[in-house]
């Protein structure tokens, strides 16, 4: 039997508001070891925002991350899953769409993350990725 994403996921995964500056946000990340944020208004996923999009949508634009929110830079067209759904489905849209890492969502409400190493670890626990997503993060 497959396995659901909901078995493979991270749950509660680190929110913030659209009007959060990216320095927050990068704040948040570094706290955490992660690097992504989902977007989040009202209990409503709106956004996701990853260490690379404050990189390149911000820093390399020259703007300000204490005063540039992730509502101003956050990818906010994306693929979501449910905690049902299959685990190969989240490994198919991500290699449909070329992402790392999807939100898991009841609705639009967020109630976790699945990213690629989480799906590593689920396909082939000895496998590179992983080994390096089971790494402590660098700080």
């Amino acid at each position: 039997m497959a396995q659901k994403v909901g078995e493979v996921m991270t749950p509660v995964p680190v929110a913030v508001p659209p009007r959060c500056s990216l320095a927050e946000a990068a704040g948040q990340m570094r706290a955490h070891g992660i690097g992504d944020v989902l977007v989040v208004e009202e209990g409503r996923l709106r956004g996701l925002v990853t260490d690379r999009d404050i990189v390149v949508r911000a820093v390399a634009d020259g703007r300000d991350v204490n005063t540039t929110t992730v509502g101003d830079v956050c990818s906010a067209e994306l693929v979501t899953v449910s905690t049902a759904d299959d685990a190969d489905t989240a490994v198919r849209l991500m290699s449909e769409h070329a992402i790392r890492r999807i939100p898991v969502v009841d609705g639009d409400r967020p109630v976790g993350i699945v990213s690629i190493g989480d799906l590593a670890v689920q396909r082939d626990e000895h496998s590179v990725l992983a080994d390096i997503s089971a790494q402590p993060p660098n700080t």
